[in-house]
């Protein structure tokens, strides 16, 4: 049975609640990192490199599907043609791979072909592994017309290897900005789109269900989604959680200093609109972009002088990680 939830691994925190909640309630639940998270040569979380991370997962549970998230060219902090990282998620054991290359190559022909180039090299490389196909409205749009153009040329190039494809990525009406959700769900083109994922015996999956009620995930699910992707959600829990306990305790040399890492680490400019002026949001700054300093030393210091503090994230992540299980 395939999970219907799968979570980005922002931090380590999540990443332990992940491993808890999916033991103490003997379910499946997917984690995603994406390239700039965990890579071969390391990342922001934890500072892991891809094999850390999955022998850290994979000695504390069974009951984790590890995906590679948005794998390819332009995905990670280089412009490189994403094989180096390719080798290495296939050689380390990631249980799929999502071939993503729609951030280089625009025309869904042109994707299709890096598509099916992607997954002969994933496959030489380790022939268990499955895949996702397809990317999200945030990074090239698509109709279900074009995403059934796609997915033709994949079953029509891939032979036998198609079945190796587990998911397609729809897009009915998610985008993040500013701690967002700004597009409401199109019913349906989620319903067409789901449809063209069934003709091809794929399941369908959606990314960036971020910010968006229960009820309206349960609706996708209702009109036939098979499984969603929630990442920067949880960064969101986690740094709220490190807010309130500064603000209780009136820390507010510490809340200068988490702004400051945040806002010279400059990935705040990719969730907000060019107009933004953080000087004046100082606070919405922080919650959309803490998650990226977590593991830097500097912001080791401020913990240190919030004793318990991960205690409070966990059970804040575990308790919205249960609310998702529950639809």
């Amino acid at each position: 049975m395939e999970p219907k939830i799968f979570i980005g691994p922002m931090s380590k925190n999540i990443v332990d609640s992940i491993i808890q909640v999916a033991n103490e309630n003997d379910t499946i639940i997917g984690m995603i990192p994406s390239r700039r998270q965990i890579e071969y040569n390391g990342g922001y979380v934890n500072n892991w490199k891809t094999n850390e991370f999955i022998n850290y997962v994979r000695q504390k549970t069974d009951r984790v599907l590890l995906e590679r998230d948005h794998g390819g060219p332009m995905q990670g902090y280089e412009d490189d043609d994403g094989l180096g990282s390719y080798k290495e998620d296939s050689l380390c054991g990631f249980d799929i791979i999502h071939v993503d290359p729609f951030k280089k190559y625009r025309t869904m022909e042109h994707a299709a072909q890096h598509t099916i180039e992607n997954i002969i090299f994933c496959n030489n490389h380790n022939n268990e592994c499955y895949y996702e196909v397809g990317t999200e409205e945030g990074i090239r749009k698509y109709s279900h017309e074009e995403l059934d153009k796609f997915l033709n040329i994949l079953y029509k190039q891939l032979g036998p290897l198609f079945e190796r494809i587990k998911f397609a990525v729809i897009q009915s009406g998610t985008k993040l900005q500013s701690g967002e959700n700004i597009l409401k769900l199109d019913e349906d083109k989620c319903s067409k789109m789901v449809n063209v994922c069934k003709k091809y015996g794929l399941l369908s999956k959606e990314h960036n269900g971020d910010f968006i009620s229960l009820s309206d995930i349960k609706k996708r699910f209702d009109l036939g989604l098979n499984a969603i992707n929630i990442a920067p959600e949880f960064g969101v829990i986690e740094t709220k959680c490190i807010l309130n306990y500064i603000e209780k305790y009136n820390k507010e040399d510490l809340f200068n200093s988490f702004y400051n890492m945040c806002y010279n680490s400059r990935r705040w400019e990719k969730w907000f609109p060019k107009d933004f002026k953080p000087e004046l949001e100082r606070k919405k700054l922080i919650q959309v972009s803490g998650h990226y300093v977590f593991s830097e030393n500097d912001f080791l210091q401020i913990k240190k002088q919030l004793p318990g503090i991960d205690d409070i994230i966990c059970k804040q992540i575990m308790k919205k990680i249960k609310l998702l299980h529950s639809i």
